[in-house]
């Protein structure tokens, strides 16, 4: 059965983008190297970072891999990680650190608000022995958009390392690295500049690199030994997802050729609000409030007193084209519509009349 995803990555690629997988590269190639080499100054490109004072470092594995190599790799032995989280990836970094003994603390915001940042200020004045602040730019679990502007300004007034995990948000949310003062930011292949599955990266301040040096308590996740050795010639450390890599590139000239990161915002911006607007119409409400709303996913309270079940949704929806999300929220029922991917204005026409005849069909018994 064939269906588009409604998710927040994998999701639903051009079939010009599975096309380049069918070839099978060597990995020790100079063609494949330079196309890492380009990839990489493609994504500082993106990130609106220059190659004087920033860097990239492809890893391979989902966004928690990156994740995971960026906070086992900077927070050393004499530092503290505060963790702000106000959903499952924010509260998934927290089992990272607490997996590799990382002396952290953790201010949890209700997963329908943002962090305030004069708060995360006040923690770290009263705690001068954080050094390091990590936080989820959108977070998928209610689909909120945090204020990572507001954030990392009163993180770097206090001179501490900020990192934003920015897996769902990059590229299909402007983030200008260079400008806000990012030290380190993670995304993976599989998100907003539409490729496959299979490798993360990292965009890093090459000051803030230095320092980690020698403290990873990771082999395979090294973030310096990463790029280390990436760096000279753009190979990896050890065997690179060929087939991802070759996709992924496709994908970045299928961005520019889209319009860059302002179309490609702008398409999901009009897909997530109009899907908002046609479920209010059929008595569906979001569980965020529209100004904190992300243009990624979004999270909808289950209708109360339903007499169907979210796996009787999902399959009536399946059948008819679209694969759409469980809910990830706790104190909450609810049910989620991702719409980055090649998601288009008659895919969410598609999948508002699906859920409109599923309702009304329901509704008549």
């Amino acid at each position: 059965m064939n269906y588009k995803l409604l998710t927040p990555g994998p999701l639903t690629t051009t079939d010009t983008v599975k096309k380049e997988m069918m070839f099978d590269h060597c990995t020790w190639d100079d063609g494949y190297k330079k196309i890492t080499l380009n990839i990489r100054s493609g994504l500082l490109k993106l990130a609106h970072a220059n190659e004087d004072d920033y860097t990239v470092i492809l890893m391979q594995g989902s966004g928690t891999f990156g994740v995971e190599s960026v906070l086992t790799s900077t927070v050393g032995l004499e530092d503290k990680l505060l963790i702000v989280a106000n959903g499952a990836y924010g509260e998934r970094m927290e089992d990272i650190a607490k997996h590799a003994g990382l002396s952290y603390v953790i201010y949890h915001q209700d997963y329908d608000k943002v962090p305030d940042a004069e708060e995360i200020g006040r923690i770290l004045d009263q705690d001068m022995s954080i050094t390091h602040v990590s936080m989820v730019h959108s977070e998928t679990t209610s689909g909120i958009l945090n204020n990572i502007g507001e954030v990392t300004r009163v993180v770097k007034q206090k001179n501490r390392t900020m990192i934003i995990d920015a897996m769902s948000s990059f590229a299909g949310v402007d983030i200008k690295v260079q400008d806000l003062g990012i030290d380190f930011l993670i995304s993976s292949a599989n998100k907003c500049i539409q490729g496959v599955p299979g490798f993360s990266f990292i965009i890093a301040r090459k000051n803030a690199l230095m320092k980690t040096k020698g403290q990873a308590r990771s082999l395979s996740l090294d973030l310096y030994d990463q790029w280390e050795t990436m760096d000279k010639d753009g190979k990896w450390r050890f065997t690179s997802p060929t087939h991802t890599v070759l996709a992924f590139a496709k994908a970045m000239e299928e961005l520019e050729q889209e319009g860059g990161i302002a179309a490609r915002s702008k398409r999901y911006y009009d897909n997530n609000r109009e899907i908002i607007r046609r479920f209010k119409e059929m008595g569906l409400e979001t569980y965020i409030k529209e100004e904190q709303q992300g243009p990624i996913i979004t999270t909808f309270l289950f209708p109360e007193n339903a007499d169907f079940t979210f796996e009787e949704m999902y399959d009536y929806i399946k059948k008819r084209g679209y694969a759409i999300y469980p809910g990830k929220v706790t104190e909450a029922a609810t049910f989620r519509i991702g719409n980055i991917g090649e998601i288009y204005k008659e895919d969410v026409d598609a999948l508002c009349d699906i859920m409109k005849e599923f309702l009304e069909d329901k509704k008549n018994g």
